[in-house]
């Protein structure tokens, strides 16, 4: 007799925005909204971890990734880990690759830009980048473990009132 495994169910979620700030809230918007409709509802820690993060590299790639007339792609992923977690990766791909994350020295430096990626580094439980394989730039990448057991929302009774 044969063990049967139950089928692996894998969210993707994969859409070019606009390399503009409304590109950005708009990328953030659909994490929020794909996070939700995959199980990481609305007022979770973990839902709103995952969105910071989501967003900062979104405005990152707006900002430090900018280049006219091209856009960057959001890919949002979910993915069992173990049967009592799930990792999220968010993907952020830009045009410019010689215009690479790093971290600032200390939280108060004050060069332009990088604190965001102080959060990105706190929240998430990795987080790099790596080359555009499919054209010029670069990928920035984070991935946060859900608890399956933990996504409850914070808010409200957790069954309708009678």
């Amino acid at each position: 007799m044969t063990a049967t495994q139950s089928p692996v169910t894998v969210h993707r979620f994969t859409m070019r925005f606009s390399s503009t700030p409304r590109g950005a809230r708009l990328a953030r918007r659909m994490c929020e909204h794909c996070l939700d409709a995959w199980g990481v509802p609305y007022d979770s820690d973990a839902h709103d971890a995952v969105t910071l993060v989501a967003a900062e590299l979104c405005a990152n790639a707006v900002r430090h990734g900018h280049v006219a007339g091209r856009d960057f792609r959001l890919c949002l992923t979910v993915t069992p880990a173990t049967p009592a977690t799930r990792t999220v990766r968010i993907e952020v791909t830009d045009t410019r690759g010689e215009s690479v994350p790093r971290l600032p020295a200390t939280a108060t430096d004050d060069g332009e830009g990088g604190r965001g990626l102080l959060l990105v580094a706190a929240l998430a439980d990795r987080w790099g980048y790596e080359p555009r394989l499919d054209g010029p730039g670069k990928t920035v990448w984070a991935e946060y473990t859900v608890d399956t057991g933990a996504t409850v929302a914070r808010s409200g009774p957790s069954t309708p009132p009678s």
